[in-house]
């Protein structure tokens, strides 16, 4: 009788989460799993018990041992014993129909974005932060995390229980390490939404940059970048997604953690040629290459930072102060505002008046008529830089842009240049090109005190610190980086 009730119990939750998996709109990660593996295990366990009970009756029958207790004797005839089944029955369906929802409404907060960002996993507040403020705000995170079928929904509940206990016992790095070694190709995920077939052309970028200076000097660099390069059918191919072309492979191997140092690299065309690039200045041994050091290229190599991305203070401050957001004519704010923020603090709170401090001060001390004049741009511009921090700097978890390098790019992190730096070589002298245009084609660029640099071909990029050429020859990172 317990493994029937027990079977009937989850059959009946299954038949309900069947009829509501129907009726969705949408299939959702968790749900088909509960319904078609997760219960039917439990109903699987039901009837065990159900015939390990029948047949251990049979054998005391056999025996000839007696019912040590008699099931009480049912006469529907009797209005008393009528009354009792009525109720008992309406009971019954009212516990099944109640179980049923309860396990739906658990399974759907399970599903939700506040349980994996606050709840169960509120050592993830830092990701849960930077999410809610990413193009992909909108996305749940079971969906990328774990995405459909019931392979990966194990796997991330294996993973997840040992999350819990290291959360349990306060035993869990700071910050959390990536790349995450066990997580999903992004393909599966990200080729939901995203296919790189259809990315063609150029995407025209406009950015304004400020310079560290008194006048916070403006100067803006409008480009298209290439991010086409997916689709065979259209002709030739070339952009930055004709990395992503279903008919090539890239492989590489990374000595680092990060995947940030890769000396080598392997691309596989659509004929079957391969072309292997090796770093020249990289100490790296090709004899210890095994078929497991090597990675296939997956959107996840560039867009790291797909959800997660806490930016680098330069970019933000260069952005508030090109939406008005901070007053471009306050002295030195684009200097002082990127300290500020990077100083580095003990906690949060310490940040958040710190950061107000220091800039009063700063303009008490060199610029006292400006409290004066405009004590109203100030607190703005220390109310930005706050909120600025708050989705940016998580010092309970040893967390900012430092720790987590934006492969998208070049300026802040290698990114581009782990491959394209002009050192990566094949045996017959092909070079990964770190050439500009390469990648994009600068259509203008103009400062706020100089002439507009124009062509439509692509102008050759123009450093704003005047007499600076070393950055034709170093990586963007080694200045704006860490």
């Amino acid at each position: 009788m317990i493994g029937f009730s027990i079977f009937a119990i989850n059959l009946t939750i299954t038949i309900f989460l069947t009829i509501v998996e129907l009726l969705a709109e949408e299939t959702k990660p968790y749900i088909g799993i509960i319904t078609f593996i997760v219960l039917p295990f439990f109903m699987l366990i039901g009837l065990i018990i159900f015939f390990y009970g029948i047949l251990r009756e049979r054998s005391r029958l056999k025996k000839g041992i007696s019912h040590a207790k008699k099931l009480p004797v049912i006469d529907l005839n009797n209005p008393r014993h009528r009354r009792f089944i009525l109720l008992f029955a309406v009971a019954l369906l009212f516990l099944v129909l109640f179980s049923a929802f309860g396990s739906f409404k658990a399974y759907e907060y399970t599903d939700s974005n506040a349980f994996c960002g606050t709840t169960c996993h509120e050592v993830m507040h830092p990701e849960y932060t930077a999410y809610k403020y990413s193009p992909h705000a909108r996305v749940k995170c079971a969906e990328c995390h774990i995405g459909s079928g019931a392979k990966w929904y194990i796997q991330s509940k294996i993973s997840g229980t040992h999350q819990l206990l290291a959360v349990l016992f306060n035993d869990y790095p700071r910050p959390i390490p990536t790349p995450i070694s066990n997580l999903r190709p992004a393909q599966e995920t990200c080729e939901q939404c995203h296919w790189p077939k259809l990315f063609f052309s150029e995407k025209r970028i406009k950015k304004t940059y400020f310079l560290s200076d008194e006048q916070n000097t403006s100067w803006t660099l409008d480009l298209l970048l290439k991010v086409g390069g997916g689709n065979m059918e259209s002709g030739p191919t070339s952009g930055i997604h004709w990395h992503m072309n279903i008919k090539n492979k890239i492989e590489y191997i990374a000595t680092d953690r990060q995947r940030q140092e890769i000396p080598w690299v392997k691309s596989t065309h659509a004929d079957g040629k391969t072309t292997i690039y090796k770093d020249t200045e990289a100490d790296f041994d090709t004899d210890s290459l095994t078929t497991d050091s090597t990675r296939k290229m997956d959107c996840i190599d560039c867009h790291n930072r797909p959800a997660h991305l806490y930016n680098n203070p330069a970019t933000l401050v260069n952005e508030w102060l090109a939406l008005g957001k901070i007053d471009t004519t306050l002295p030195y704010i684009k200097s002082i505002a990127v300290e500020t923020l990077d100083a580095g603090y003990s906690t949060k709170q310490v940040a958040l008046d710190s950061i107000g401090i220091a800039i009063r001060e700063y303009y008490e001390s060199d610029y006292p008529e400006l409290l004066q004049q405009k004590p109203e741009k100030i607190e703005k511009a220390i109310d930005e830089l706050q909120k600025i921090y708050q989705r940016n700097y998580f010092p309970k978890m040893h967390l900012d842009w430092t720790k987590y390098p934006d492969n998208i790019g070049h300026l802040h992190s290698d990114g581009c240049f782990r491959c394209h730096d002009g050192n990566h070589v094949s045996d017959d002298g092909k070079v990964l090109s770190r050439e500009c245009n390469t990648c994009h084609i600068i259509l203008d660029q103009k400062s706020e005190y100089g002439e507009k640099r124009l062509s439509l071909s692509g102008v050759e990029y123009q450093h704003p610190e005047e007499g600076e050429d070393d950055w034709k020859d170093t990586n963007c990172s080694e200045c704006h980086g860490e």
